[in-house]
C-alpha cells in the first residue's frame, strides 16, 4: 500500500473544498455549466460545454494552420510539465498521461483562446463561465495556461497570460481600477490571480486586520452579541452619529475610518456573488501559509455591518452595495449565512462559563490601572490576612 503512494508535494496549489463548507451550500462550489481540470472532468450535466471546447479547439487549430495532435506534442515537449502540474493537485490525479494531456490541452485552450462566439454572449452564458473559472476545485495550474497561452499567441501579442486574465475579470466585473499590478510569477491558478488582483496593495502579513475600524458601541460590549443585533449600520448611524460614504477605489484597502466617516469600496451583489466570495474564501482557508486572510476577514465586517434589509439599505443609499438581486434581506442573509462558519468557533468559545467568567473578571476589574491596582491591593490583603491567621494558629498549637 505504501509503495503505490506518490510522495507528498510541497506544491499543492489546487484542492477540494473541505466537506463541512461544501455541505453548507453545495451549489456555490459547483459549476453551472463548465467542467475544467481533473476534479470535476466527465460531469454528464456539463456534456454541452464539452462540445464547445473542441469547437474551440478547432478553430484555434485552424487559426494557427496546425494540426491539433502536433499542439499537444508541443505541450509534451515542455520539461517536466505533466508531472509538475499532477504536483499541483492535492489529490492523486488517475488518468494516464495521455489522456491527462488531453484534457488539459482541450481545457487549456478554451480558456486562453479568443472567441467572438455569440452564443457565448448569450443567455447569461458568459457570466456563468466567468463564475465557473473562479471555483476552487474547477482549476488548472496557471503555469499550463501560460504555456499553451505562449504556444498560440500571434506574434504581436506581448501581453503574459496573467494579464490577460486579470484583463478579463476587470471587464467583466465592471471595474473601473484598471492599474492594479500583480506578482506574475507567483500566480497559482485563476482564483488566485484574481485574489492577488482583489487584494493588491494589501500587506502581505498583517499584524493586525486591515478591516478593525469600527468604532464600539456601547450596545456591542461582547463580540457574542453582535450577530442579534437587528440592525447594526442603523445603530451605527443614531447611536455613534457614524458616516457611510462609497470609497473612490475597489479594493479592500480603500476600506477607511476618518473624522466619524467610514468608507467602504462599492461592491455589486449578482447571482454569482455569494459563489465568489465562498470559494476566496474556501481559497484562504486552504493556503498552506494562511497568514492572509482578507476575504475571510471582509465577509465577517460585512456581516457585522448587515444584520437585516434596514442595514442593506443604509449602505445601498450610500452607494456602497449596488443590489442586483432586487432584494435587500436576501442580501444581509448571503452575508450572515457565509460567516456562519467563521463565527461558529467564536461562538463555541463564549458559550464556555469559564471564558465568560474570565471576560467579565477583565471588564469589570481590569478596564484600567485604577482597577487594576486597586483588586491587586485587595488580593494582597487578603492574603496578609490569611497569613495573619495562619500564624496565629500556628502559635496558638505550639503554646498548646
Amino acid at each position: 500500500m505504501l509503495r503505490h503512494i506518490p510522495p507528498t508535494s510541497p506544491t499543492h496549489s489546487i484542492f477540494r473544498v473541505c466537506h463541512h463548507l461544501h455541505e453548507i451550500n453545495k451549489k456555490a462550489y459547483d459549476p453551472e455549466i463548465l467542467a475544467i481540470g481533473p476534479y470535476l472532468h466527465g460531469n454528464d450535466k456539463l456534456k454541452y460545454m464539452e462540445e464547445q471546447k473542441l469547437q474551440y479547439l478547432r478553430g484555434l487549430c485552424e487559426r494557427k494552420n496546425e494540426e491539433s495532435i502536433d499542439m499537444a506534442k508541443k505541450l509534451e515537449q515542455q520539461v517536466e510539465l505533466e508531472q509538475q502540474a499532477r504536483d499541483c493537485y492535492a489529490e492523486t490525479i488517475d488518468p494516464p498521461s495521455k489522456n491527462f494531456l488531453t484534457m488539459m490541452l482541450i481545457d487549456g485552450c478554451f480558456i486562453v483562446e479568443d472567441e467572438n462566439d455569440p452564443i457565448m454572449h448569450g443567455c447569461g452564458i458568459r457570466t456563468s463561465i466567468r463564475r465557473d473559472l473562479l471555483l476552487l476545485e474547477n482549476q488548472l495550474p496557471l503555469f499550463i495556461l501560460s504555456t499553451l497561452y505562449d504556444l498560440t499567441k500571434g506574434p504581436n501579442e506581448n501581453q503574459e497570460f496573467s494579464d490577460v486574465a486579470t484583463e478579463y475579470f476587470n471587464i467583466e466585473l465592471g471595474d473601473p481600477s484598471r492599474n492594479r499590478t500583480i506578482d506574475k510569477r507567483q500566480g497559482e491558478h485563476l482564483p488566485h490571480v484574481y485574489h492577488m488582483w482583489r487584494t493588491s496593495g494589501l500587506p502581505k502579513t498583517p499584524s493586525a486586520t486591515e478591516l478593525d475600524c469600527i468604532p464600539e458601541l456601547d450596545c456591542i460590549p461582547e463580540l457574542g452579541c453582535i450577530p442579534t443585533m437587528s440592525s447594526a449600520c442603523r445603530a451605527i448611524a443614531q447611536e455613534s452619529g457614524v458616516s457611510f460614504r462609497a470609497a473612490q477605489g475597489s479594493g479592500l484597502k480603500d476600506i477607511k475610518f476618518a473624522n466619524g466617516t467610514l468608507e467602504i469600496p462599492a461592491l455589486r451583489v449578482e447571482d454569482d456573488t455569494e459563489s465568489q466570495f465562498r470559494n476566496l474564501i474556501a481559497y484562504e482557508q486552504h493556503r498552506q501559509i494562511r497568514d492572509i486572510n482578507y476575504f475571510t476577514d471582509y465577509t465577517a465586517f460585512m456581516d457585522y455591518l448587515l444584520n437585516s434589509s434596514e442595514d442593506v439599505k443604509v449602505l445601498r443609499r450610500a452607494r456602497i452595495i449596488k443590489n442586483y438581486l432586487g432584494d435587500d434581506e436576501v442580501v444581509a442573509q448571503m452575508f450572515n449565512k457565509i460567516s456562519d462558519h467563521i463565527f461558529k468557533n467564536v461562538n463555541a468559545y463564549c458559550d464556555k462559563s469559564w471564558n465568560i467568567w474570565m471576560a467579565k473578571l477583565k471588564r469589570e476589574y481590569f478596564s484600567s490601572p485604577w482597577a487594576f491596582l486597586s483588586v491587586l491591593a485587595a488580593i494582597v490583603l487578603l492574603l496578609l490576612t490569611i497569613a495573619q491567621t495562619v500564624f496565629s494558629i500556628l502559635s496558638y498549637t505550639k503554646q498548646s
